[in-house]
Protein backbone atom coordinates (compact mmCIF):
# COMPACT_ATOMS: atom_id res chain seq x y z
CA UNK A 1 0.00 0.00 0.00
CA UNK A 2 0.98 3.15 -1.03
CA UNK A 3 0.28 6.29 1.79
CA UNK A 4 -0.17 9.54 0.26
CA UNK A 5 0.95 11.39 3.01
CA UNK A 6 0.04 14.99 1.94
CA UNK A 7 -3.94 13.53 1.42
CA UNK A 8 -3.22 12.37 5.25
CA UNK A 9 -1.86 15.87 6.19
CA UNK A 10 -5.25 17.24 4.96
CA UNK A 11 -7.48 14.85 6.75
CA UNK A 12 -5.88 16.39 9.71
CA UNK A 13 -6.26 20.10 8.86
CA UNK A 14 -9.39 21.36 10.88
CA UNK A 15 -8.10 19.30 13.98
CA UNK A 16 -3.81 20.61 13.05
CA UNK A 17 -5.12 24.16 13.24
CA UNK A 18 -7.23 24.23 16.04
CA UNK A 19 -4.38 22.60 17.96
CA UNK A 20 -2.16 24.88 16.61
CA UNK A 21 -4.31 27.93 17.53
CA UNK A 22 -4.10 26.92 20.78
CA UNK A 23 -0.53 26.47 21.09
CA UNK A 24 -0.32 29.94 19.61
CA UNK A 25 -2.42 31.58 22.03
CA UNK A 26 -0.43 30.08 25.28
CA UNK A 27 3.19 30.54 24.04
CA UNK A 28 5.83 30.10 26.86
CA UNK A 29 9.26 30.94 27.18
CA UNK A 30 11.78 28.62 27.04
CA UNK A 31 12.54 25.98 30.16
CA UNK A 32 9.10 27.53 31.53
CA UNK A 33 6.92 25.50 28.16
CA UNK A 34 4.80 23.68 31.29
CA UNK A 35 1.35 24.57 29.86
CA UNK A 36 2.86 23.56 26.40
CA UNK A 37 4.26 19.86 27.55
CA UNK A 38 0.84 19.14 28.88
CA UNK A 39 -1.02 20.23 25.83
CA UNK A 40 1.73 18.47 23.88
CA UNK A 41 0.72 15.23 26.26
CA UNK A 42 -2.87 15.57 25.76
CA UNK A 43 -2.85 15.25 21.93
CA UNK A 44 -0.18 12.57 22.22
CA UNK A 45 -2.74 10.35 24.79
CA UNK A 46 -5.66 11.41 22.64
CA UNK A 47 -3.52 9.29 19.51
CA UNK A 48 -2.70 6.70 21.96
CA UNK A 49 0.85 7.41 21.41
CA UNK A 50 3.35 6.75 24.34
CA UNK A 51 5.12 9.30 25.66
CA UNK A 52 7.87 10.60 28.80
CA UNK A 53 8.71 13.91 30.02
CA UNK A 54 12.79 14.77 30.38
CA UNK A 55 14.57 17.79 31.51
CA UNK A 56 11.67 19.63 32.95
CA UNK A 57 9.57 20.53 30.04
CA UNK A 58 10.61 18.10 26.95
CA UNK A 59 8.85 15.22 25.69
CA UNK A 60 10.36 11.82 23.88
CA UNK A 61 7.34 10.21 21.97
CA UNK A 62 7.39 7.17 20.02
CA UNK A 63 5.69 5.59 16.92
CA UNK A 64 5.79 1.47 16.73
CA UNK A 65 5.50 0.55 13.36
CA UNK A 66 4.13 -3.07 12.64
CA UNK A 67 7.29 -4.10 9.94
CA UNK A 68 10.68 -4.40 10.44
CA UNK A 69 12.45 -0.95 9.54
CA UNK A 70 14.97 2.00 10.67
CA UNK A 71 14.40 4.00 13.50
CA UNK A 72 14.60 8.10 12.71
CA UNK A 73 13.69 11.47 14.84
CA UNK A 74 11.77 13.93 14.28
CA UNK A 75 12.00 16.95 16.43
CA UNK A 76 10.31 20.26 16.93
CA UNK A 77 11.56 22.97 18.97
CA UNK A 78 8.35 24.36 21.67
CA UNK A 79 9.33 27.62 22.97
CA UNK A 80 8.38 31.36 22.38
CA UNK A 81 10.51 34.21 22.03
CA UNK A 82 9.62 37.70 24.58
CA UNK A 83 7.80 39.96 22.25
CA UNK A 84 4.34 41.39 22.50
CA UNK A 85 2.34 39.70 19.46
CA UNK A 86 0.81 42.95 16.58
CA UNK A 87 -0.82 40.34 14.48
CA UNK A 88 -4.33 40.92 15.64
CA UNK A 89 -5.22 37.68 14.30
CA UNK A 90 -8.17 36.11 16.84
CA UNK A 91 -5.49 33.28 18.35
CA UNK A 92 -3.41 35.81 19.37
CA UNK A 93 -0.76 35.32 22.31
CA UNK A 94 -3.16 35.81 25.52
CA UNK A 95 0.49 35.97 27.87
CA UNK A 96 1.66 39.19 27.53
CA UNK A 97 5.69 39.90 26.65
CA UNK A 98 5.81 36.37 25.11
CA UNK A 99 4.61 35.00 21.06
CA UNK A 100 5.16 32.98 18.78
CA UNK A 101 7.18 34.86 16.56
CA UNK A 102 9.50 32.11 15.57
CA UNK A 103 6.89 29.69 14.25
CA UNK A 104 7.24 27.05 16.89
CA UNK A 105 3.61 26.44 17.32
CA UNK A 106 3.41 25.28 13.74
CA UNK A 107 6.78 23.54 14.00
CA UNK A 108 5.07 21.44 17.84
CA UNK A 109 2.13 20.93 15.68
CA UNK A 110 3.56 20.12 12.80
CA UNK A 111 5.52 17.21 14.43
CA UNK A 112 2.47 16.24 15.94
CA UNK A 113 0.44 15.96 12.71
CA UNK A 114 2.90 13.77 11.51
CA UNK A 115 2.63 11.47 14.48
CA UNK A 116 -0.61 10.97 14.23
CA UNK A 117 -0.70 10.19 10.30
CA UNK A 118 2.50 7.47 11.41
CA UNK A 119 0.24 6.10 14.17
CA UNK A 120 -2.83 5.26 12.13
CA UNK A 121 -0.53 3.68 9.62
CA UNK A 122 1.34 2.09 12.04
CA UNK A 123 0.33 -1.46 10.28
CA UNK A 124 2.08 -0.17 7.54
CA UNK A 125 5.21 1.48 9.10
CA UNK A 126 8.56 0.23 9.03
CA UNK A 127 10.44 0.80 12.09
CA UNK A 128 9.89 3.04 14.35
CA UNK A 129 9.54 6.87 14.97
CA UNK A 130 10.37 8.81 17.60
CA UNK A 131 9.32 12.57 18.23
CA UNK A 132 11.22 14.77 20.07
CA UNK A 133 9.63 17.94 21.56
CA UNK A 134 12.53 20.08 22.70
CA UNK A 135 12.30 23.33 25.12
CA UNK A 136 14.51 26.17 24.36
CA UNK A 137 15.82 26.51 21.66
CA UNK A 138 16.11 30.25 21.86
CA UNK A 139 17.84 30.50 24.65
CA UNK A 140 20.70 28.58 25.86
CA UNK A 141 19.67 25.64 23.20
CA UNK A 142 17.93 22.54 24.25
CA UNK A 143 19.10 20.40 22.12
CA UNK A 144 22.01 19.06 24.30
CA UNK A 145 19.93 18.77 27.42
CA UNK A 146 17.66 16.68 25.00
CA UNK A 147 20.32 14.05 23.73
CA UNK A 148 21.82 13.41 27.38
CA UNK A 149 18.40 12.69 28.41
CA UNK A 150 18.63 9.88 26.10
CA UNK A 151 15.98 10.98 23.46
CA UNK A 152 18.34 9.53 20.17
CA UNK A 153 18.75 6.21 21.58
CA UNK A 154 18.40 4.05 19.02
CA UNK A 155 17.47 6.60 16.06
CA UNK A 156 19.97 6.19 12.95
CA UNK A 157 18.79 10.14 11.23
CA UNK A 158 16.82 13.13 13.29
CA UNK A 159 14.65 15.38 10.55
CA UNK A 160 13.59 18.46 11.54
CA UNK A 161 12.24 21.84 9.66
CA UNK A 162 11.46 25.74 10.32
CA UNK A 163 9.26 27.57 8.67
CA UNK A 164 10.65 30.10 6.01
CA UNK A 165 8.56 33.77 5.29
CA UNK A 166 11.01 33.72 1.74
CA UNK A 167 8.89 29.94 0.88
CA UNK A 168 5.30 30.80 -0.68
CA UNK A 169 2.99 28.51 1.38
CA UNK A 170 3.11 24.51 0.54
CA UNK A 171 6.26 24.38 -0.73
CA UNK A 172 9.38 22.44 0.83
CA UNK A 173 13.02 24.37 0.92
CA UNK A 174 15.91 21.64 1.14
CA UNK A 175 19.69 22.63 1.22
CA UNK A 176 22.34 20.76 0.89
CA UNK A 177 25.64 21.25 2.55
CA UNK A 178 26.20 24.17 4.96
CA UNK A 179 22.60 25.53 5.73
CA UNK A 180 22.67 27.15 9.38
CA UNK A 181 25.84 29.25 10.89
CA UNK A 182 28.06 27.68 13.77
CA UNK A 183 27.86 30.50 16.74
CA UNK A 184 29.70 31.75 19.52
CA UNK A 185 29.25 34.80 21.70
CA UNK A 186 32.50 36.91 22.99
CA UNK A 187 33.19 39.53 25.57
CA UNK A 188 36.76 41.50 25.71
CA UNK A 189 37.86 43.49 28.07
CA UNK A 190 40.62 46.10 27.16
CA UNK A 191 42.74 47.24 30.11
CA UNK A 192 44.20 50.58 30.10
CA UNK A 193 45.17 53.25 32.44
CA UNK A 194 43.12 55.76 33.92
CA UNK A 195 44.22 59.34 34.49
CA UNK A 196 43.40 62.91 33.64
CA UNK A 197 41.74 63.68 30.61
CA UNK A 198 43.98 65.93 30.10
CA UNK A 199 46.87 64.68 30.63
CA UNK A 200 46.81 61.67 28.36
CA UNK A 201 50.39 60.99 28.90
CA UNK A 202 49.58 59.37 32.30
CA UNK A 203 47.65 56.96 31.58
CA UNK A 204 46.55 54.35 28.55
CA UNK A 205 43.28 55.40 26.65
CA UNK A 206 41.28 52.01 26.45
CA UNK A 207 38.93 53.67 24.42
CA UNK A 208 41.30 54.76 21.94
CA UNK A 209 42.52 51.03 22.34
CA UNK A 210 39.34 49.55 21.68
CA UNK A 211 38.06 51.73 19.18
CA UNK A 212 40.84 50.66 17.22
CA UNK A 213 40.34 47.19 17.98
CA UNK A 214 36.76 47.07 16.21
CA UNK A 215 37.45 47.71 12.39
CA UNK A 216 39.87 44.46 12.97
CA UNK A 217 37.76 42.52 13.86
CA UNK A 218 35.14 43.24 11.69
CA UNK A 219 37.52 41.99 9.27
CA UNK A 220 38.39 38.72 10.30
CA UNK A 221 37.82 36.50 7.16
CA UNK A 222 35.75 33.35 7.48
CA UNK A 223 32.23 34.22 8.67
CA UNK A 224 30.65 37.31 10.05
CA UNK A 225 31.76 39.20 13.43
CA UNK A 226 29.69 41.71 14.89
CA UNK A 227 29.76 44.03 17.60
CA UNK A 228 26.86 44.56 20.17
CA UNK A 229 28.19 46.11 22.99
CA UNK A 230 30.78 48.76 23.67
CA UNK A 231 30.95 50.04 27.12
CA UNK A 232 33.98 52.40 28.57
CA UNK A 233 34.18 55.54 30.79
CA UNK A 234 32.96 57.04 33.88
CA UNK A 235 32.99 60.91 33.59
CA UNK A 236 34.07 62.98 30.80
CA UNK A 237 37.21 63.88 32.35
CA UNK A 238 38.39 60.93 33.02
CA UNK A 239 40.80 58.59 31.19
CA UNK A 240 38.96 55.60 30.86
CA UNK A 241 40.99 52.74 32.27
CA UNK A 242 38.91 50.05 30.88
CA UNK A 243 36.07 49.02 27.80
CA UNK A 244 34.05 46.39 27.44
CA UNK A 245 32.83 44.81 23.95
CA UNK A 246 31.10 42.20 23.03
CA UNK A 247 29.25 40.67 19.77
CA UNK A 248 28.84 37.22 17.88
CA UNK A 249 30.70 34.87 15.58
CA UNK A 250 28.67 33.39 12.95
CA UNK A 251 30.25 30.68 9.87
CA UNK A 252 29.90 27.86 8.90
CA UNK A 253 30.96 24.86 9.84
CA UNK A 254 33.27 24.00 13.64
CA UNK A 255 36.76 24.12 12.37
CA UNK A 256 36.22 27.50 10.70
CA UNK A 257 34.23 28.19 13.90
CA UNK A 258 37.66 27.68 16.07
CA UNK A 259 39.61 29.47 13.69
CA UNK A 260 37.85 32.86 14.09
CA UNK A 261 37.47 32.85 17.44
CA UNK A 262 41.77 32.20 17.80
CA UNK A 263 41.87 34.94 14.99
CA UNK A 264 39.50 37.58 17.35
CA UNK A 265 42.00 36.42 20.60
CA UNK A 266 45.01 37.23 18.69
CA UNK A 267 43.71 40.68 17.06
CA UNK A 268 42.50 42.01 20.22
CA UNK A 269 46.24 41.30 22.26
CA UNK A 270 47.86 42.57 18.64
CA UNK A 271 45.92 45.85 18.59
CA UNK A 272 45.74 46.61 22.15
CA UNK A 273 49.61 46.05 22.53
CA UNK A 274 50.05 49.29 19.98
CA UNK A 275 48.74 51.49 22.99
CA UNK A 276 50.33 49.91 25.66
CA UNK A 277 46.88 48.38 26.35
CA UNK A 278 45.99 44.61 27.81
CA UNK A 279 42.99 42.50 26.34
CA UNK A 280 40.79 39.80 28.55
CA UNK A 281 38.71 37.76 25.64
CA UNK A 282 35.96 35.07 26.94
CA UNK A 283 34.38 33.42 24.12
CA UNK A 284 31.48 30.98 24.16
CA UNK A 285 30.82 28.38 21.99
CA UNK A 286 26.93 28.51 21.31
CA UNK A 287 24.68 26.60 18.31
CA UNK A 288 27.16 24.41 16.21
CA UNK A 289 24.89 25.43 13.04
CA UNK A 290 23.36 23.09 10.73
CA UNK A 291 25.39 21.01 7.92
CA UNK A 292 22.98 18.67 5.80
CA UNK A 293 24.21 15.84 4.52
CA UNK A 294 25.49 16.34 0.71
CA UNK A 295 24.29 12.82 -0.68
CA UNK A 296 21.68 10.29 1.08
CA UNK A 297 19.75 11.89 3.70
CA UNK A 298 19.31 15.28 2.19
CA UNK A 299 18.73 13.35 -1.20
CA UNK A 300 16.28 11.19 0.05
CA UNK A 301 14.31 14.00 1.76
CA UNK A 302 14.25 16.07 -1.48
CA UNK A 303 12.69 12.45 -3.19
CA UNK A 304 10.03 12.98 -0.29
CA UNK A 305 9.22 15.91 -0.82
CA UNK A 306 8.61 15.80 -4.77
CA UNK A 307 6.84 12.68 -4.17
CA UNK A 308 4.59 13.99 -1.62
CA UNK A 309 4.39 17.76 -2.92
CA UNK A 310 5.33 17.41 -6.82
CA UNK A 311 8.52 19.33 -8.51
CA UNK A 312 6.49 22.89 -8.58
CA UNK A 313 6.81 22.62 -4.81
CA UNK A 314 10.20 21.97 -3.96
CA UNK A 315 12.79 24.65 -3.78
CA UNK A 316 16.60 23.80 -3.48
CA UNK A 317 18.05 26.40 -1.29
CA UNK A 318 20.95 27.25 -3.06
CA UNK A 319 22.75 29.97 -0.46
CA UNK A 320 23.40 29.12 3.39
CA UNK A 321 21.93 31.48 6.36
CA UNK A 322 23.50 33.56 9.03
CA UNK A 323 20.97 32.86 11.67
CA UNK A 324 21.84 29.47 14.02
CA UNK A 325 19.67 26.77 15.02
CA UNK A 326 20.36 24.35 17.57
CA UNK A 327 19.37 21.79 15.38
CA UNK A 328 22.60 20.94 14.59
CA UNK A 329 23.72 19.17 17.29
CA UNK A 330 21.04 16.15 16.65
CA UNK A 331 23.03 15.61 13.07
CA UNK A 332 26.55 15.70 14.23
CA UNK A 333 25.16 13.16 17.06
CA UNK A 334 23.74 11.10 14.36
CA UNK A 335 22.93 12.09 10.84
CA UNK A 336 19.75 13.72 9.54
CA UNK A 337 18.33 16.68 7.67
CA UNK A 338 17.05 20.06 8.41
CA UNK A 339 14.32 21.24 5.28
CA UNK A 340 12.60 24.45 5.17
CA UNK A 341 8.38 24.94 5.12
CA UNK A 342 6.78 27.80 3.26
CA UNK A 343 5.65 30.04 5.53
CA UNK A 344 3.84 32.26 3.39
CA UNK A 345 3.56 35.36 5.15
CA UNK A 346 5.31 38.98 4.48
CA UNK A 347 7.18 39.47 7.92
CA UNK A 348 10.28 37.90 9.04
CA UNK A 349 11.35 35.38 11.62
CA UNK A 350 10.90 37.42 15.20
CA UNK A 351 8.56 39.98 14.32
CA UNK A 352 6.10 40.72 15.92
CA UNK A 353 3.66 40.25 13.40
CA UNK A 354 5.01 37.02 11.93
CA UNK A 355 2.17 34.84 11.46
CA UNK A 356 3.04 31.62 9.33
CA UNK A 357 -0.50 30.40 7.32
CA UNK A 358 -2.30 27.69 8.16
CA UNK A 359 -1.02 25.89 5.19
CA UNK A 360 2.53 25.65 6.83
CA UNK A 361 1.22 22.85 9.39
CA UNK A 362 0.02 20.55 6.62
CA UNK A 363 3.10 20.91 4.74
CA UNK A 364 5.30 20.13 7.73
CA UNK A 365 2.99 16.92 8.68
CA UNK A 366 3.50 15.51 5.48
CA UNK A 367 6.85 16.67 5.11
CA UNK A 368 7.66 15.04 8.17
CA UNK A 369 5.61 11.66 7.92
CA UNK A 370 6.90 10.73 4.46
CA UNK A 371 10.84 11.56 5.25
CA UNK A 372 10.63 9.04 8.35
CA UNK A 373 8.77 6.76 6.36
CA UNK A 374 11.00 7.14 3.51
CA UNK A 375 14.11 6.57 5.75
CA UNK A 376 12.76 3.69 7.91
CA UNK A 377 12.02 1.31 5.12
CA UNK A 378 15.02 1.88 3.10
CA UNK A 379 17.38 -0.35 4.81
CA UNK A 380 20.96 1.09 6.18
CA UNK A 381 20.63 4.08 3.85
CA UNK A 382 24.20 4.94 5.48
Amino acid sequence: MTINFLDEAEKLRDKLTGMRREFHRNPEIGDHEFHTAELIEKYLDMTGIPHRRVIGTGIIARVDGKLPGNHCAVRSDIDALPVNEATGCDFASKNPGMMHACGHDVHITGALGAAMILQSHKDELPGSVTFIFQPNEEGDGGADRMIAAGCLEGVGAVFGCHVDPALPAGHVGIKYGDFYAASATWKVNVIGKSAHGAQRDKGIDSIEAASHIVPEILRIPGGVVSVGMFHAGTANNILAGRAELAGIIRTYGLEKRSAMCRQLEAVCADVAGRFGAKSECEITDSCVGIVNDNDTITAMCERSARETFGDSRVDIIERPLFISEDFGSYIIAKTGCFYHIGAGCGYPLHSDKFLPVPEAIITAAAMHSSSAYNYNKTGDIN
